[in-house]
């Protein structure tokens, strides 16, 4: 149980947060514990909570359910105020300068979402949703414009063993020593250990500016809180915005061993790399892990050529036990994405030539309606099966770790999942692996499935 700081805590801005007008700092100081005032005190607590091995949001909120936090207008600007929150945060009564940038990251992206985007008409389009992700990112000033491709995304559970939390550090060190920066969902496991490698090959090769990018989403922060590793924040709205920032800020992706979350990810991309619109550009996707990793990888790749077929296995390599060779690999993909921007003109900042589909774009909330309703049939394009595993993927993550989907779980019981035979037999089979090996949740946690296959 950690332990909480019962003194009151004021804090000044650091970081990227600019000035807020007197309405913005009235909807945040607004006294009930709903709307903007409440997503903001749970992000925050998550924030100042890193480091914690709680997986489970809701058990993270009762544990905290005296934190306040409040903030303050004052002559020259602002400032926050803080009761009973996790001592862990604090080093002799100090908040962690890291842990305050975050907090200041937090105000920035809840407010600019809440003026900006929530309720702008016209969101029902791809085009105004990939415009809504662009200046979510250009507000939160981690877009460089005269950077040539150089943003590695990494993917892989946060509930990953000591031997394949080692390995994803070495991939980092590698990609590191390439001059590669590191974006991850900021959390800890496969999350944390490439920003962690990549800190050490940065320093050796004296470079200052490295950059370790965490992109999450208020339903997931309390769940995987950012880790320390993390010094460019970024709170997007929702998971399907998270995953658009990734894969257009991004400049190639590669996947560590994970649960339900990570085949969302792995879903979503060959999802709209398998789009016609996208077969020529070129994006470069690694799936690795050390050798005792094959089996998972076998799994993935069988249930990936069962259901998209051999095309999406054409889309991503699978190296194991070789982070050189990891390295090697991106750093190539990424002098081809260089020339091909180059060619055709596109911003190397942002990918805006990728098509990505209404379907990989509207937010799915994760009910047992909504779960029932998902069509698991083989019988349609690979890329629209694609985004329905998707979302079938986010409700187990949902059920698992997000506060209001184990609220579902423990009223109406476990979501229904319906399709295929065959689609639901290899479903089946790679949940059953995820649950095996222990992917689902933190380790010292008996788990219990949130889902049920119907045939």
């Amino acid at each position: 149980m950690n332990a909480i700081l019962s003194d009151t805590v004021t804090i000044s801005p650091v970081g990227t947060m600019d000035l807020l007008s007197q309405l913005e700092v009235a909807k945040l100081r607004g006294t009930s514990h709903g709307g903007l005032s409440e997503r903001f005190r749970r992000c925050a607590l998550a924030v100042l909570n890193t480091g914690s091995t709680l997986d489970d949001a809701r058990a993270v909120y009762e544990q905290f359910a005296d934190f306040e936090i409040e903030l303050l207008q004052v002559e020259r600007g602002i400032k926050l105020q803080m009761r009973n929150a996790p001592a862990q945060a604090f080093v002799d009564g100090e908040l962690i300068h890291g842990i305050r940038e975050h907090l200041f990251a937090v105000l920035r992206d809840v407010i600019y979402v809440s003026n900006e985007i929530e309720g702008r008409n016209g969101l029902d389009t791809p085009a105004a949703v990939t415009d809504a992700v662009f200046q979510i990112l250009r507000n939160a000033r981690v877009l460089r414009t005269r950077t040539p491709p150089d943003l590695v995304v990494c993917w892989g559970g946060h509930s990953i063993g000591r031997e394949e939390y080692d390995y994803s550090k070495s991939v980092g060190y590698h990609l590191g020593l390439r001059g590669l920066n590191i974006c991850t969902g900021c959390g800890p496991g496969a999350m944390k250990g490439p920003m962690k490698g990549a800190a050490v090959a940065h320093g050796k090769q004296r470079i200052v500016d490295g950059r370790y990018v965490g992109i999450t989403e208020p339903g997931i922060v309390a769940a995987e809180a950012p880790n320390p590793m993390v010094n460019e924040l970024v709170i997007m709205p929702d998971i399907e915005k998270r995953l658009e920032a990734f894969a257009r800020f991004g400049h190639g992706i590669v996947v560590f061993p994970g649960g339900a979350g990570t085949a969302e990810e792995i879903f979503y991309v060959l999802g709209i790399l398998l789009n016609p619109a996208n077969a020529e550009l070129p994006f470069p996707l690694v799936f690795t892990g050390p050798a005792s990793a094959a089996p998972y990888f076998e799994q993935i790749d069988r249930f990936l050529r069962g259901t998209l077929g051999a095309e999406a296995t054409r889309r991503y390599q699978v190296i194991l036990d070789d982070p050189e060779r990891v390295a090697r690999t991106m750093r190539e993909g990424m002098l081809q994405v260089k020339e091909f921007r180059r060619e055709k003109g596109d911003a190397w900042f942002f990918n805006w030539r990728l098509r990505i589909e209404h379907e990989f774009q509207q937010p799915f909330k994760a009910t047992h309606e909504a779960m029932a309703a998902l069509d698991l049939r083989s019988d349609q394009p690979p890329h629209l099966l694609a985004a329905n595993l998707r979302r079938a993927f986010s409700g187990i993550v949902s059920g698992n770790v997000k506060d209001d989907g184990i609220r579902r779980i423990e009223q109406h019981g476990p979501f229904e999942l319906r399709g295929d035979p065959e689609v639901m037999a290899m479903m089946d089979r790679l949940l059953e692996s995820f649950v095996a090996q222990s992917r689902m949740r933190l380790a010292g946690y008996e788990y219990q499935p949130c889902y049920r296959l119907v045939t």
